[in-house]
């Protein structure tokens, strides 16, 4: 279980960042801060100027481990989930230079907040994307998914738990290109590689004017979402729907 930082010799100004916590890429508290730590690494090395973030596995990201939750029986878990939560979603949107999704399987909970954050998207044939958090007895990026669909249809899927494929996404132009899965790294680095051309001073400066000219403050939003997630904990609402959680084949959500 890792997150690791690779500099491919064939994208010259390209980090690659690459969560691998099988079997579903469900991230524990540790494994949100260090995809935190890793983004914002490598986007503060003055020779990256464009980061991709990438998962191994059968999909990109199931969200939170929900049994590390079960396992605390207190709040430290809970409370160490939304803020590792927080920090990974920050340094992708925070980082210095643009973050390319690479998005391929399934992106449940806090893969949206990753994706939602990111510059852009690329994502395989099979990829969907969705937000099952009252399913899980859970509340939180919405923010992000609003960035990804118009809002009406933000509020539908997430009333519903539904997902939207990476075609129906490509669709509303929130996902740059749809491609077979064997080719999603090499079409993610390939937009990564055009990105990177261009002077690294001027893509840092423009990083920052269009974080500054957003409508949104996806910072302030995302925690007030989270607030929502402790009331429905300290209520013990949250347990009681967790509770039925087992039967599921994907561990995650935000």
């Amino acid at each position: 279980m890792s997150v690791f930082t690779s500099v491919p010799e064939s994208a010259q100004g390209v980090a690659v960042v690459t969560v691998d916590y099988p079997p579903v890429n469900a991230l524990p508290v540790r494994g949100w801060y260090a995809v935190a730590d890793a983004v914002r690494a490598a986007g503060r090395d003055p020779a990256t100027r464009c980061v991709v973030l990438a998962a191994e596995g059968r999909g990109f990201n199931a969200g939170v481990d929900i049994k590390e939750m079960r396992r605390d029986s207190g709040h430290t878990a809970l409370i160490g989930a939304n803020r590792g939560c927080h920090a990974a979603f920050s340094a992708v949107y925070d980082c210095e230079v643009p973050v390319v999704a690479a998005v391929q399987g399934f992106c449940l909970g806090g893969g949206i907040g990753l994706v939602g954050n990111a510059d852009a998207i690329v994502a395989s044939e099979d990829a969907t994307f969705g937000l099952p958090e009252l399913d899980r007895g859970a509340l939180g990026a919405a923010t992000h998914l609003a960035r990804l669909v118009p809002q009406h249809l933000m509020r539908a899927l997430y009333y519903t738990s539904r997902t939207v494929t990476a075609a129906e996404l490509h669709a509303h132009g929130s996902v740059w290109q749809v491609v077979p899965r064997a080719e999603l790294r090499e079409a993610a680095l390939e937009l990564a590689r055009e990105i990177a051309r261009k002077d690294g001073t001027l893509l840092r400066f423009a990083k920052a004017s269009i974080n500054g000219i957003d409508p949104v403050d996806v910072h302030r939003s995302y925690r007030f979402e989270q607030g929502f997630t402790f009331e429905a904990n300290l209520s013990g609402l949250a347990d009681r729907i967790r509770a039925g959680f087992g039967t599921r084949r994907e561990e995650g959500g935000t």
